[in-house]
């Protein structure tokens, strides 16, 4: 037997393959994934916009209150991986249809695909500068290939593997935060920070900093059935997430505004979304806090699109091993593609276009309108509960484009002074339950039941 032969074979043996899987971490463990995965470089250069376009106090209130609203969704849609054993676009099929899930899962991988690109584009920009001040040789391509290439490798042990090395991360990611921390308060106090002048002409309100960071969550929930499908019990998946998400983008976030104001206070200037920047006044630690968050974070995106594919089809069993060495060779090529770090933003906006709605109508469909229950029927690739007209949920589908368009309109044609996601989300939340109501499952129905129990019985 050849190695692939073998590699695969345990793949498929820890249960990376098409269909739910029993969960057995806990609190803890759930808790320090959710860590390390978004203790990242664009998490910490999103906190990097909001100095001096707000005062610095108010810009630290506004991330926490904005991580706390994004993280309720969050667990909501994490909760229902753990409840059921399948991943975030798997589920998907309870509320879109069987072939309408397709859709979602489609949008999904193209916004992971671009959240690996620019995370491995930072990453090797970052390593590039360091390198090149040592040595005078540059090539960011070059670096941001190679750190790509890590990410991957970590990702085809699947979440085994993810559940293993992403606390050790944790640890030194934390680390290394806390001697930027140390270092910035060390030689200016808050006093200072919180009198850096504010520059209007930045354009950024309260209401407006409050929507990126909300916005920031949503474009986590892709993956929060993904990483708590793994949690043993719903405990352990509310608690663990709902910690390990808020501490980790709270931190990320105000490390990013200290960071600048820190650059700002010794006479440098304040250019958003510049790791450099920020390495050339704190030095190796946080290049290489940079690298780690990468290979965390990373490791999750990458994984979270092999999954999307290998769950699109129920009848269709494809091997895990198979699909995440494809993705994984298009997400290397794609890490070469610098030219995508200047549309960061805009890509913010099509992750809340696409998902905002999407969130809103898997939270009613699940919790208000299937009363928290999915059958086993969600396993099937045809007829079934879930198979509305011809595998697609009109309903769904309709509002989510309707969703969509309003996050289009709020953001480019009538700006709203509030953001889009929030208005977005409510839109979309709604009227899928407007629409849906008499669709509700009516009367006492039975329990929650996690579908790997019912997994050897035929679904087809």
């Amino acid at each position: 037997m050849n190695l692939y032969r073998k590699f695969e074979q345990k793949l498929e043996a820890g249960a990376e393959s098409s269909g739910p899987i029993r969960g057995q971490l806990g609190t803890g463990r759930i808790g320090m994934i959710w860590l390390a995965a978004n203790l990242v470089v664009t998490t910490l250069l999103t906190g990097t916009f909001f100095v001096p376009g707000l005062n610095f106090s108010l810009a630290l209130v506004m991330i926490v209150v904005g991580t706390l609203i994004g993280a309720v969704i969050l667990v909501l849609v994490g909760n229902i991986g753990t409840r059921t054993g399948l991943p975030t676009m798997a589920i998907t099929r309870g509320a879109f249809g069987a072939r309408g899930s397709l859709l979602p899962v489609a949008a999904n991988v193209i916004v992971l695909m671009g959240w690996s690109w620019v995370q491995a584009m930072l990453a090797g920009v970052t390593v590039n500068y360091l390198v090149d001040s040592l040595t005078g040789f540059s090539n960011p391509v070059l670096f941001s290939v190679i750190c790509q290439v890590f990410v991957v490798t970590l990702a085809l042990f699947g979440h085994e593997g993810i559940s293993k090395v992403e606390p050790w991360l944790a640890v030194l990611i934390l680390a290394i935060m806390a001697y930027v921390f140390a270092m910035a308060f060390g030689k200016y106090n808050p006093e200072e920070f919180a009198a850096i002048p504010v520059d209007a002409s930045l354009g950024y309100t309260p209401f407006i900093v409050l929507d990126i960071v909300i916005a920031t969550a949503i474009s986590w929930t892709v993956l929060s059935a993904d990483i708590n499908r793994m949690a043993r019990n719903t405990r352990a998946s509310i608690v663990g997430s709902g910690i390990g998400y808020t501490l980790s983008t709270v931190l990320a976030m105000i490390l990013g505004a200290t960071a600048i104001g820190y650059v700002i206070l010794s006479g440098g200037q304040a250019t958003e979304f510049d790791p450099t920047i920020l390495v050339a006044a704190f030095g190796a630690p946080l290049a290489i806090a940079i690298f780690l968050s990468v290979m965390a974070t990373n490791t999750m995106a990458v994984y979270g699109m092999i999954t999307s594919v290998v769950n699109s089809r129920p009848e269709r069993k494809l091997p895990f091993l198979a699909t995440a060495l494809v993705v994984g060779a298009v997400s290397i090529l794609g890490a070469t593609w610098l030219a995508l770090l200047d549309q960061f933003t805009d890509f913010l906006t099509l992750i809340g276009a696409f998902f905002v709605p999407v969130f809103a109508i898997m939270i009613v469909d699940y919790y208000l309108l299937k009363r928290s229950r999915y059958t086993r029927d969600i396993l099937r690739h045809s007829g079934g509960a879930y198979w509305y007209r011809n595998g697609v949920n009109p309903i769904a589908v309709g509002v989510w484009v309707a969703g969509a368009v309003v996050a289009y309109l709020l953001t480019y044609m009538f700006p709203s002074p509030i953001g889009a996601t929030v208005p977005c989300f409510f839109v979309s939340f709604l009227l899928y339950l407007a629409l849906s109501r008499k669709n509700r499952d009516q009367g006492h129905t039975a329990p929650s039941e996690h579908l790997v129990r019912e997994e050897s019985q035929n679904v087809s």
